[in-house]
């Protein structure tokens, strides 16, 4: 699947980016250069292969650097306060938000 000028100009406008008519042609061509690399990628077998949470992990022994997954001490009531200090609406040390699902 190629990209054409007109999906050039639908994505720059879904993206509420300025392309001009000068860097369509070499826009067009980088797009589907991707879409090409997407095709070569989706056309490797990977049956059997198990997936890997770092992509050296097959040359290196990676130990991913993740902190220890434990319970912090609670702030005090002090900690709250500096903290919530900043909030522009706040109720009972919560943070008071627009509603954006009704």
């Amino acid at each position: 699947m190629a990209i054409t000028e007109q999906d050039v100009a639908r994505i720059a406008r879904l993206a509420r980016i300025e392309i001009s008519p000068e860097q369509t042609p070499r826009t067009q061509a980088e797009l589907n250069g991707m879409l090409g690399l997407i095709e070569k990628l989706q056309a490797v077998d990977t049956a059997g292969i198990e997936p890997m949470a770092h992509p050296l992990a097959a040359h290196q022994d990676i130990k991913l650097r993740l902190r220890e997954d434990k319970a912090a001490a609670t702030q005090t009531a002090a900690e709250r306060e500096a903290l919530m200090r900043n909030a522009p609406a706040q109720d009972g040390g919560l943070f008071l938000v627009p509603t954006v699902i009704e």
